[in-house]
């Protein structure tokens, strides 16, 4: 695998990818490992997360640095990516023994426990936009509980994902945390080795349906993470230069290059004009701090989906065209007159790209907004509270923001839908995501 800068376009790594006997003594070393870290004392397993968080704290910036080489993220965010992995892993590191199961009672001479086990391997495979936090939280999630895990890191950032995880390893026993480099193939071969019982997939949804295929055959358990088009309606009564703020930063952060970004937004018509203004003057602050898509073979697909646009009657108001010079840059993009059949609508960009489509009223929004194949989250700015109350009773994905793109309480969970994946994956009930219940029924014996 080779890796090039996509701020510069110089070769930043080549990094081998495992071989098919590679991947099987990696699962096998993690098999035997697991029966032994599975009854470590849930403390130690506690204490030995901690360590890797110390680890990872200690390396910040060499992480950052890494990150910020493969995959062009802006330096702060890519810190700010690293010190949210050693708050997660901390987190888990003080979830993970007060876990617990439950006690039932049957006759005075009998207790039914239902008590969590970890399952036994989990492969991890997870993406370049965010690699650290996102493996923090699979990975500390995994081994508190008990489980061995098998990480693949993204191709696109091999180096940062193998650096990290070897922080981990190093404070864990061996075998419990294995490492391979590799690109879909080796994923492949880890969502189908029977020794395997969880597959834990970051990823796009056409992954993400493969994997759960391969599972099937062999009974894995599968979390999910996959794509969104996540929508944002923007209603009347709100300010439209804070509903453009807002927009923006949805759209344009980090490229647009969020699991959780805005896809398509819907404004009401009364609104239509000063937001739409509001939203290019946005963009063109914006464009002197964006970063660069990931790499060209990414910035070919979000310009296909800008040109498809186009080619069906959108109007572009600003940006529109690859940026010249080296590196795979984008411009923050406006459009207009989008309509549900265009593949910005449709499908995910996952660049920045601000697609507005004028409804004449919020039921229309919330109506067009729900009809979509993928579910993982949405946007609703208004000052209505009926509107809101309607909006998250209404709309079938995993999270809905009422007033704000981003943020939420640290420790929340949820689960995406339908072709954004199943499974939730972060927060306290990750921890039962990765451990079954066993139920024991426990009577005095007979005379």
């Amino acid at each position: 695998m080779t890796v090039l800068d996509p701020r510069t376009g110089d070769t930043v790594a080549r990094v081998p990818i495992a071989g098919e006997a590679d991947c099987a003594a990696a699962v096998g070393r993690a098999r035997v490992a697991s029966t032994t870290w599975a009854r470590t004392p849930a403390a130690d397993r506690a204490a030995a997360v901690t360590a890797s968080a110390d680890a990872v704290a200690a390396a910040a910036d060499e992480l950052a640095e890494l990150n910020q080489r493969e995959t062009g993220k802006p330096r702060d965010d890519a810190r700010g990516g690293v010190e949210a992995a050693i708050g997660t892993l901390r987190q888990y590191a003080q979830l993970g023994p007060v876990h617990r199961g439950r006690s039932l009672l049957g006759g005075p001479a009998a207790t039914d426990m239902m008590v969590p086990e970890p399952r036994g391997v989990v492969a991890v495979l997870t993406p370049w936009n965010d690699p650290v936090a996102v493996a923090a939280g699979l990975l500390g999630a995994a081994l508190v509980t008990g489980n061995a895990v098998v990480h693949k890191p993204s191709e696109r950032c091999p180096r940062t994902g193998r650096r990290f995880a070897e922080l981990v390893a190093a404070a864990v026993p061996d075998g419990v945390l294995e490492i391979v480099d590799g690109d879909g193939r080796v994923g492949a071969q880890l969502a189908a080795d029977d020794r395997v019982d969880v597959v834990a997939h970051v990823g796009s949804s056409a992954t993400g349906r493969a994997i759960a295929q391969a599972c099937a055959t062999h009974g894995a358990k599968v979390l999910l993470e996959n794509g969104g088009n996540d929508a944002l309606i923007v209603d009347a009564g709100v300010s439209p230069r804070w509903a453009a703020e807002q927009a923006a930063q949805g759209a344009f952060a980090n490229a647009g290059q969020i699991c959780v970004a805005v896809e398509r937004i819907y404004v009401v018509a009364s609104q239509a004009d000063a937001f739409v203004d509001a939203l290019v003057a946005e963009a063109r602050r914006w464009d002197e701090r964006i970063g660069p898509l990931v790499d060209e073979r990414h910035r070919v697909l979000v310009h296909g989906h800008v040109a498809d646009a186009v080619r069906r009657g959108a109007r572009v108001l600003v940006g529109g065209e690859p940026r010249p010079g080296p590196g795979t840059f984008y411009p923050p993009t406006v459009l207009t007159g989008c309509t549900p059949d265009m593949l910005l609508f449709a499908e995910e960009t996952f660049g920045p790209i601000a697609p507005v489509r004028v409804v004449p009223d919020f039921a229309t929004a919330l109506t067009e907004a729900a009809d979509d194949r993928y579910g993982l989250a949405a946007t609703v700015l208004t000052a209505d509270m009926a509107h809101a109350q309607e909006a998250w009773h209404t709309l079938p994905v995993g999270t809905v923001k009422i007033n704000a793109v981003f943020g939420g309480a640290p420790g929340g969970s949820a689960e995406p839908r339908r072709a954004s994946g199943s499974g939730i994956g972060y927060g306290p009930e990750l921890l039962d995501e990765m451990t079954a219940m066993k139920v024991v029924h426990w009577s005095a014996p007979g005379e």
